[in-house]
């Protein structure tokens, strides 16, 4: 790219680097179809409150919900006693009654994509109808878009149809893919460029940048630059850039979150400075990429060492964020487990099934070869990184829950979801996970004062739950958790959440999960769907 390329153009390197490697943006979304409100005046009667920002359980509380805004939040009394009503708020408009149900935050998907690989034999990509409806059934309210798959342009308009509540989907924080890495289309080459791309990104609107690596002297302009203009960023340290600028590196340029893990391990390196690649590897082979990928935590300083704390400590000074997306590679500690997940039957659409599926050249479709030795070696991977991301948390670091689902056997919202899961098995208590999933990532989002906790003046996306959501989170699946009733004895699949509200917008859940079984099916158009044995459709 020259010097004097047009403001047109800035951005749309990601929709061209996506395209290249098959991914294709979804059809546009159609207008609102679910969801009342937003409501002039909305009272949720009742609730028991978890407010996400680490803080114990509390209620009963009512609370009041203007035009779209937290007004007001009442303690109406104490937990089994009977509630007096002359201390309970006015009438609203719409009322629900949330006695014996608990409020939580609406989720915060910290790395989010709006797309999904393409496979040519099973048809078209799903609609965006499809990504947004399940991101709101499992109650996530507001994603950070990383890397705009469907370009700058078409992803900016996305985000301004959900502001304005035109369409039923999250709220969207907007980055786009900064064009310098050799493997993908490359067109900034010296450190001027990259710094007036950055000015123009901001001028097109966009809220931050999304690095895969680049030159040093390019990305440290960069994000010198972003800095200035006030653009955040993120960063998957590619291996094809890391041995130049690790996840510390990056992070004392002013790099705002490190995704994934890459970029960790190579910083904690102490007897070497490029991991043990074997001499066949080639990075384009997506089966060496990720079972090569699955080492580096054990060639890198063990915890409790000198350099362990040394690089946890410049992590912590530097104020860095990190976004480990535990859940995009749970299929490589057991692949057997994710292909057979419990939702894949009802809501897996036909084309990102068929992409899942081993193919040479499909990203994240490297099965063609997995074996109980990568299954090990990840295991053993997910056990360090896992020590690293929770120490991190307790010493006072930023950990914000992401999904990146859409491949690797993840699909979007029960991807997130497992994402809560693994942050536990991380060694998060629940509250610590829920306030990962909210306040934290909304603050790494910039929007910390809009959302993300419940508080008076913040947005009131909320979640209504039938049972408390730190005692399972595997109540929070569309599919629900299977349980065994012992009054009947019949099995049950038992589901807590039954209302997302985003922007004062009341959605059922239960009818958005109805919405996507019937676009999922209708993908299919006869075909059978991947296995059998799934739970009820219903999730219960």
């Amino acid at each position: 790219m020259s010097d004097n390329f047009q403001d047109s153009e800035v951005g749309e390197e990601s929709r061209d680097v996506n395209a290249a490697k098959g991914w294709h943006p979804p059809s546009d979304p159609a207008p609102r179809d679910r969801g009342q409100g937003p409501f002039g005046r909305l009272v949720l009667r009742g609730a028991t409150i978890i407010d996400g920002t680490g803080a114990p359980p509390w209620g009963p509380v009512d609370i009041v919900v203007e035009n779209g805004r937290i007004a007001a939040l009442v303690n109406v009394g104490t937990p089994h006693k009977p509630i007096d009503p002359r201390r309970r708020p006015a009438p609203g408009e719409h009322e629900i009654d949330c006695h014996d149900r608990f409020v939580t935050p609406g989720f915060v998907d910290a790395h989010a994509h709006i797309g999904t690989p393409y496979h040519a034999m099973s048809g078209i990509v799903p609609p965006a109808d499809y990504i947004y409806k399940l991101w709101l059934a499992h109650g996530v309210t507001t994603v950070r878009e990383m890397g705009a798959i469907g370009g700058l342009g078409w992803t900016l308009r996305q985000r301004e149809m959900s502001a304005a509540n035109e369409i039923a989907a999250p709220r969207m924080v907007v980055h786009s893919v900064f064009p310098a890495v050799n493997d993908r289309v490359k067109t900034i080459h010296t450190p001027e460029q990259g710094r007036e791309w950055v000015r123009r990104l901001k001028a097109r609107g966009a809220d931050g940048i999304k690095f895969f690596g680049a030159p040093p002297a390019i990305m440290q302009a960069a994000l010198d630059e972003a800095a200035k203009v006030g653009l955040r960023s993120g960063c998957h340290h590619a291996q094809m850039a890391v041995t130049r600028v690790n996840a510390l590196k990056s992070a004392r340029w002013g790099l705002t979150s490190s995704e994934h893990y890459y970029g960790l391990p190579e910083a904690l390196f102490e007897d070497r400075v490029v991991q043990s690649f074997p001499t066949d590897y080639n990075y384009s082979d997506e089966y060496y990429r990720f079972a090569v990928a699955g080492q580096t935590f054990l060639q890198a300083a063990q915890p409790g060492s000198a350099k362990w704390r040394e690089v946890m400590d410049a992590f912590l000074e530097l104020g860095h964020t990190f976004v480990p997306t535990f859940n995009i590679y749970d299929a490589n500690r057991d692949l057997m487990r994710a292909r057979r997940a419990d939702w894949h039957d009802a809501y897996t659409w036909k084309a990102v099934w068929k992409y899942f599926q081993p193919q040479r050249g499909g990203h994240g479709a490297y099965w063609y070869r997995w074996s109980t030795s990568n299954e090990i070696e990840w295991k053993q991977n997910y056990r360090l990184w896992m020590q690293f991301v929770n120490e991190y948390k307790n010493l006072g670091g930023r950990v914000c829950a992401g999904s990146d689902s859409g491949f690797i056997f993840q699909i979007y919202g029960f991807g997130f979801i497992r994402e809560l899961e693994l942050l536990q098995e991380a060694g998060f208590h629940p509250l610590e996970v829920l306030r990962a999933a909210t306040s934290q990532s909304a603050d790494l989002l910039g929007i910390g004062e809009q959302t993300g906790s419940i508080d008076v003046g913040k947005d009131a996306d909320l979640l209504i739950h039938d049972q408390n959501p730190l005692a399972d989170f595997k109540l929070l699946y569309g599919t629900g958790a299977m349980r065994l009733n012992d009054d009947t004895a019949q099995v049950e699949w038992q589901r807590c959440l039954r209302t997302t509200i985003k922007q004062g917008v009341v959605y059922d859940t239960a009818q958005l999960l109805a919405d996507v079984r019937a676009m999922v099916s209708q993908s299919w158009d006869g075909e059978t769907p991947p296995g059998a044995g799934s739970p009820p459709q219903d999730g219960h």
